[in-house]
């Protein structure tokens, strides 16, 4: 018995929905049977609830009728439902108003609801609309080994290990990058070959030229080479360990080897049958070695160069003026008072050049003020010559000293001014007088002297030091023309000596990169100062006040040392800025203690404010090394610079 579904509950304040039934043959409404219903506004949507109660009977039991019914009824039900319905355009009203009507579907569109032509009846066809997708049989499904490992953390299948390399190719790689390498160079084929025969073969290679073709089963072919086929053939094909000498007979020993034979026991000590007990040259080889031995005589004596003769020549017309003054005489027309101890209260930077003094032909090595007045000037130069001149009036050579055989290395003024040394590396060092010219007196230890000073004081004006390449300070008396001290502490040449606390003390720095400080006549250094991070100071000035030393370093910078008791490193007190590494620049202040002044390896003159250590000008003063700089006493801007050019220049 079929029963109607329960009508679905409308909302309330709806008007009921009217049912809408389709007559079908047999006495049956669409809107009774449970199997299909429609749903929707307008589109026809057909949608199959599960199977009622009857109809599975009925196909249990094999109704053949029944089932003709029941596709006769779905297939007018579908009809039926499609003309009431529409076209699926619309709403339900306008659906009502064109009468319930719609155009039926097309024979295609019914397809599925025929009965199969197979003996098998099928409500439908099937449709596969899944995307293609590979069957996983078809994939790759191994892990993939890198070809470059060499080890291997697991146990590879075999497809595994020899599976094609995979992976894009570099378009740029030549033929031979994209060769197969085992090793830098190529691909090293591995051969199982005897250590020993691989060297004998090498060795054999470098000596002889030729080895065997390592290619080849050297059973089956024996005589195939590589390199040079003839030299093998020449030899053979012996290798380095076969073509070998025969080793040279043992000399024969006297045996004794009897160790109960006391007196008579040789053992290993034993002589040779043919040796002889007494070496006697023959005649000949007599006179071959009295020859060596005279000639190495000869080379042992050193000559000892000859002092080189002294002379002077005077540039100017007449010594003395009409008053019968030299030039020594301090001028008083200059427009400075050139007597007075008292220096300059404002110090000013030079500017300009005003005059060059050229007469060296090779590069001066140092200049020296007369003391005190500073009218006159000293120079020493590498052409071996020593030359004063006019610092005011024409700035004339007054005179020329000649007497080194080599470059004069330094000089020095006496407390007066009268007398000057100079040390040269002909190993002397000459006394001479500044008016006449003439040598005085000269000194020697055989040694080179890198510097010389006159002890400044009044009753000690016989005595000087100079420091020697022997790593030695010497002290001489003029008047005995002896050596009467020596200061040997320094471990290397001695550079410089500035006599410092009233010329109780002198300080010295050498190249071992220490700076000591002596008393005077005693030859043991009281203070020794030497830092790791200090370099050899070839040039050491003391300033006008003699508080400070100021010490030219070979890292390129001025250290400023305090010069009265504890000779301590004044760290707030250096001058960088300038290249003298390798170079002796002499350092020099302005007279007032504004300045500090020094040359360089360029050929600049550099000069810094004392207080706030700066680098207030630089200007090029040489075109080579600017050795020498020299603030003038009296002036308030003048300083006078020398260098490796051979000139002598004024700056102001």
């Amino acid at each position: 018995m079929l029963r109607r579904r329960p009508p679905v509950p409308s909302a309330p304040g709806t008007p009921p929905r009217a049912s809408r039934s389709v007559s079908l043959p047999g006495g049956t409404r669409c809107g009774q049977w449970p199997r299909y219903r429609a749903t929707g506004n307008a589109a026809c949507d057909v949608r199959q609830s599960p199977d009622p109660p009857c109809a599975r009977r009925a196909s249990e039991q094999h109704r053949p009728g029944l089932h003709r019914l029941s596709v006769a009824v779905m297939s007018a039900a579908i009809a039926a439902l499609a003309a009431s319905y529409g076209s699926g355009s619309g709403s339900e009203s306008d659906s009502d108003s064109e009468g319930g009507r719609c155009s039926l579907p097309a024979a295609d569109s019914l397809m599925h609801l025929t009965k199969s032509s197979s003996d098998k009846p099928s409500l439908a066809v099937a449709v596969d609309s899944a995307p293609e997708v590979a069957v996983k049989e078809d994939l790759e499904t191994g892990v993939h080994l890198d070809p470059a490992v060499k080890e291997v953390q697991y146990n590879p299948t075999y497809e595994t290990m020899f599976a094609p390399e995979f992976g894009p190719e570099n378009p740029f790689r030549t033929q031979q990058m994209a060769a197969p390498r085992n090793m830098l160079s190529g691909y090293a084929e591995p051969a199982h070959i005897n250590d020993f025969m691989f060297e004998q073969q090498r060795r054999t290679f470098a000596t002889y030229g030729y080895a065997l073709d390592p290619s080849l089963d050297n059973h089956q072919v024996s005589t195939k080479y590589i390199g040079s086929v003839e030299e093998a053939e020449k030899n053979q094909g012996l290798t380095v360990f076969e073509t070998g000498q025969k080793k040279i007979e043992k000399r024969k020993k006297f045996k004794e080897n009897d160790a109960s034979n006391i007196d008579g026991f040789l053992g290993p000590w034993a002589k040779y049958v043919d040796e002889k007990d007494v070496a006697k040259p023959s005649e000949e080889e007599q006179k071959e070695l009295d020859e060596i031995t005279a000639k190495r005589q000869k080379k042992g004596k050193q000559e000892e160069e000859k002092p080189g003769e002294e002379k002077t020549i005077l540039h100017v017309k007449e010594m003395y003026d009409y008053q019968g003054r030299s030039y020594l005489h301090i001028p008083q027309d200059v427009g400075v008072n050139l007597r007075s101890t008292v220096p300059p209260e404002k110090c000013y930077l030079p500017k300009k050049q005003i005059h060059v003094w050229s007469g060296h032909t090779k590069g001066v090595s140092a200049v020296r003020l007369f003391p005190l007045s500073g009218h006159l000037l000293l120079s020493c130069s590498m052409d071996c010559k020593i030359k004063l001149w006019e610092v005011y009036g024409d700035r004339r050579c007054l005179r020329t000293f000649i007497g080194h055989s080599k470059a004069v290395r330094d000089i020095c003024f006496n407390t007066a001014g009268t007398q000057f040394l100079s040390a040269a590396y002909d190993r002397y060092l000459k006394l001479w007088d500044t008016e006449t010219g003439q040598c005085i007196s000269r000194f020697t230890n055989r040694k080179v002297p890198y510097c010389v000073k006159f002890n400044p004081d009044e009753d000690k004006q016989n005595l000087f030091v100079a420091g020697m390449s022997d790593k030695k300070i010497v002290q001489w008396d003029i008047r005995s023309g002896e050596i009467v001290q020596e200061y040997d502490r320094h471990l290397g040449a001695v550079n410089t000596i500035v006599f410092v606390d009233e010329n109780r003390r002198f300080v010295s720095t050498s190249d071992d990169k220490s700076l000591r400080v002596w008393e005077w006549d005693i030859p043991v250094d009281f203070k020794y100062i030497a830092e790791p991070s200090m370099h050899s100071m070839p040039a050491v000035t003391l300033s006008p006040n003699g508080k400070w030393l100021a010490c030219q370093s070979m890292d390129n910078q001025i250290l400023i040392f305090g010069a009265q008791n504890r000779f301590r490193l004044n760290k707030k007190k250096i001058f960088k800025g300038h290249m003298v590494a390798g170079y002796a620049c002499q350092v020099d202040f302005s007279p007032d203690m504004s300045y500090v002044i020094s040359g360089d390896g360029n050929g600049k003159l550099n000069i810094w404010d004392w207080k706030t250590t700066k680098l207030y000008s630089r200007f090029k003063a040489h075109d080579k090394v600017c050795i020498g700089a020299v603030w003038h006493p009296h002036e308030t801007s003048k300083v006078i610079t020398c260098g490796w050019d051979g000139l002598i220049k004024l700056w102001d």
